[in-house]
């Protein structure tokens, strides 16, 4: 009996900041996951074009219709530019056929930018743009471990929701990775699920076993982290759009959790590129 097959196509990490637009009509041939990062873009999900956000992840099955739109939004700093980023992953096998119908998946999900998933992406993208030696085959486990990550964080998901206040812990959490890159008060964390500060703040440390302060700046580390490895951006531009209201502080945050400083990351990964 052959063994399961997982194969990764195409994959990459696209960053836009012209008007991009593309198509398929008549339907994919393929598997297509795609995770937005940053910025804003518009897809197909059913009939309608919706606005996809940070943190938003489309599934898309052979056949299904694909289209999406790079055009002028109004950021989360209040610019109107345009501006996106995303993983995407065009793949194929008996695998990804058992795993899709394994379980319903919705075409649209959203998951957190955890440090985790954008690691997988990450590997995954990179592996398969190698050439040499067993890259190929590295680049399809890492989709298989994305894969079965999503599959484990929407069946968490649908488990909080049935929940009364762990529920309201992941509307919080959701909240937060919306609007991370952008000034975010507690009060306005709270107030997003009718409670007082001092019950939000019980409330998601006990159900995530961190602070909400302590999660915002994971993620905006792990936004500035994907920037410094993928755009042109100077460090400076980098922490302002990532959240910090300083280069100082975030200097000192990015070392305290990388253990090296933003350029000296930066200029790690160009050597083990090259």
């Amino acid at each position: 009996m052959n063994a399961l097959t997982c194969e990764v196509l195409s994959a990459g990490y696209s960053h836009h900041t012209k008007p991009f637009q593309v198509a398929s009509r008549k339907g994919l041939r393929n598997y297509l996951i795609r995770f937005q990062t940053e910025g804003l873009c518009r897809a197909l999900v059913g009939d309608e074009l919706v606005l996809i956000q940070p943190g938003d992840l489309l599934l898309y099955k052979p056949t299904d219709r694909y289209e999406l739109r790079v055009e002028p939004e109004v950021q989360a700093n209040g610019e109107l530019a345009v501006f996106s980023g995303d993983y995407y992953f065009f793949c194929q096998g008996t695998w990804l056929d058992e795993w899709w119908n394994k379980s319903p998946k919705p075409r649209k999900a959203h998951i957190p930018l955890s440090e985790d998933i954008l690691n997988l992406c990450r590997h995954a993208a990179l592996e398969q743009q190698r050439v040499k030696g067993r890259s190929k085959e590295i680049s399809d486990y890492y989709l298989r471990i994305l894969c079965l990550s999503i599959e484990r964080i929407l069946s968490e998901q649908a488990f909080y929701s049935k929940k009364g206040k762990s529920f309201l812990a992941v509307q919080m959490k959701s909240y937060i990775e919306e609007h991370a890159l952008t000034p975010l008060k507690l009060e306005e964390v709270a107030r997003h699920v009718g409670l007082s500060v001092s019950r939000a703040v019980h409330l998601f440390k006990s159900i995530f076993g961190q602070s909400i302060m302590q999660y915002t700046l994971q993620i905006r580390l792990s936004i500035a982290r994907e920037r410094i490895l993928f755009s042109k951006m100077s460090l400076e531009q980098i922490a302002e759009a990532s959240g910090f209201n300083s280069y100082t502080y975030f200097y000192r945050m990015f070392r305290a959790r990388y253990g090296m400083s933003p350029k000296e990351y930066r200029n790690a990964d160009s050597q083990l590129d090259e």
